[in-house]
């Protein structure tokens, strides 16, 4: 049976300890990320929806790195969206700068209407190298 590993970025945000998860789990090679929200370290939100956007890839970046991994071995991306059809725009411009060339990972939107006082949150799966 495969073990279950915690990983947490070094500067692990407010979040975590408050509503009891892990930042992702590692599991044999492949690290299952929890949805990453456009949060400050003290787990409040960034108010410009551009700058949540940018803040919860940085967040997602910083436990990537916690499991030795980038965005080049992410594999799956699931996307939450508070109001899809006004943000997607702004969405696929800062994902354009973070996701490099393809082949792209898999990636599944969905329209939400609540994400605990934030607009988007990402989850990802990636391969460990």
């Amino acid at each position: 049976m495969l073990q279950r590993e915690a990983i947490f970025p070094a500067h692990r945000h407010a979040l975590y300890e408050a509503h009891r998860y892990s930042a992702a789990i590692r599991s044999g090679d492949l690290l299952f990320v929890s949805g990453q929200v456009g949060s400050r370290e003290d787990g409040s939100p960034e108010p410009v929806f551009e700058d949540q956007v940018r803040r919860a890839f940085a967040n997602l970046r910083a436990v990537l790195a916690a499991a030795g991994c980038t965005l080049d071995d992410v594999v799956d991306v699931t996307t939450f969206h508070t109001n899809p059809a006004q943000q997607i725009d702004t969405v696929m411009a800062v994902r354009s700068t973070e996701i490099g060339d393809a082949p792209y990972p898999n990636w599944t939107a969905v329209g939400v209407n609540w994400l605990a006082g934030f607009d988007f949150e990402i989850k990802v799966v990636a391969r460990i190298p």
